[in-house]
């Protein structure tokens, strides 16, 4: 078995001092570390219990089948901070028959990211009888 003790995901992006402006200014993500030097230099945010590595450069944007994943406190407040910093929402925050409350937005090279509210009457918080 593997015993996985921490894990990231690594984007590498079409243009990093953009995609940088954007997960660390934009989306307000805590560095956890920077390493190297010049534009394609790695940075690190925290993603809550995971990390995010904004590091080296592609010259084609990511998979179009890559998401995150990102779980905050209160969607609706998130979409008024993004939209006042000029992101644009690819669909407003709505309640999904599944209970979760989602918004969608999008970083420079498109990647997808959902922001996902989970409310406080939804399983993942609270699973009765147990």
């Amino acid at each position: 078995m593997v015993h996985v003790l921490s894990s990231r995901m690594l984007l590498r992006p079409t243009d990093p001092e953009r995609s940088r402006a954007f997960y660390g200014d934009v989306l307000g993500l805590a560095v956890y570390r920077e390493f190297g030097t010049g534009p394609e230099r790695g940075t690190v945010y925290f993603l809550g219990g995971g990390f995010l590595e904004v590091s080296g450069r592609s010259e084609e944007p990511p998979s179009p089948g890559l998401r995150l994943w990102l779980q905050v406190a209160d969607v609706a407040e998130a979409h008024r901070e993004l939209a006042a910093r000029g992101v644009e929402v690819l669909r407003e925050p709505k309640r999904e028959p599944w209970g979760l409350v989602e918004m969608w937005i999008a970083d420079p090279d498109g990647v997808r990211i959902v922001l996902v509210e989970v409310p406080e009457d939804h399983p993942l918080r609270h699973r009765p009888g147990i």
